[in-house]
């Protein structure tokens, strides 16, 4: 059996798969829960799992978590963990990469681009039909891009990363800091009379569409796919992104380009079964 896991800022998810055929799933929020226990308790659950497969909304290098802005790490050498105390092969990699993975293998192109806004903004590009990683596999942050400074700081220690404006967690302490309140959504704000209120969507809708020119123009993808919880909730913001990356974008870039809403249920978990000890 193969256990692939979709560790997000704000959901653990997983799906348990025997050979193609998914059997189970299932998900948790993951505010106080610790990801490795977790994991160990579906290994207690599902004793014939021999693989796990992770996409992890983090930095991921050769099975080592660099970095997790959003999730609180206490085993970065989670591969080691695992396979030195489980019968298991252990595979990670960052969330968006087996996002783009999973796009790739439903687009079947090998130019394509992952753009996912959810609680955090994040990236994977696959270019001449390969995984862009880096050199140490930090290709591709494109939320802890420098933008704007403001007075409070993202997850990965900067004060002026573009995640902190256009994303769920930015998005939360820009409320905090404005005492805004924090249940309003995107098109509350965007409807509303309270200037302080369009404002902040303003912000949020700029940094969005920055963030979309800056992917377009450095990696020319034929097919960029937007998703994310952000994305899924709100058509507007997928219209105003297809309305207006071209002010945003090197014009040569956008030629034959295809911006789409993800059409995947779980990109993530979905890329996290195509992973293979290379990758």
């Amino acid at each position: 059996m193969k256990l692939c896991i979709d560790a997000g800022g704000t959901y653990f998810r997983y799906a348990l798969f025997e050979g193609k055929q998914e059997i189970s799933s299932g998900s948790d929020k993951c505010n106080g829960i610790g990801f490795i226990p977790w994991i160990e308790k579906l290994l207690q659950r599902y004793k014939d799992v021999k693989t796990i497969a992770v996409g992890y909304a983090g930095q991921v290098k050769k099975g080592i978590i660099l970095g997790a802005p959003n999730i609180e790490v206490t085993e970065p050498n989670i591969k080691n963990y695992f396979q030195s105390r489980y019968d298991v092969e252990f595979l990670i990699q960052n969330d968006l990469s087996c996002a783009v993975l999973a796009e790739a293998n439903y687009f079947q192109t090998g130019e394509i681009c992952a753009l996912y806004v959810g609680s955090g903004l994040g990236l994977g590009v696959i270019t001449n039909g390969s995984l862009l990683k880096g050199n140490n596999a930090l290709a591709g942050e494109l939320g802890h891009i420098p933008y704007k400074k403001v007075p409070f700081v993202c997850g990965c220690g900067k004060d002026n990363c573009i995640e902190l404006f256009a994303s769920g967690s930015g998005f939360i302490k820009f409320k905090r800091y404005l005492q805004i309140d924090e249940d309003l959504t995107l098109q509350e704000l965007r409807d509303s009379t309270l200037i302080e209120h369009t404002e902040l969507y303003k912000e949020f809708e700029e940094a969005l569409l920055h963030a979309v020119g800056v992917v377009i123009t450095l990696f020319n993808p034929e097919i960029l796919v937007l998703g994310g919880g952000i994305i899924a909730d709100d058509e507007t913001i997928f219209e105003t992104v297809t309305t207006r990356y071209k002010e945003f974008s090197m014009p040569q870039s956008t030629q034959g380009l295809r911006i789409v809403k993800t059409k995947l249920q779980n990109a993530v978990l979905q890329g996290a079964s195509l992973l293979k000890e290379d990758q």
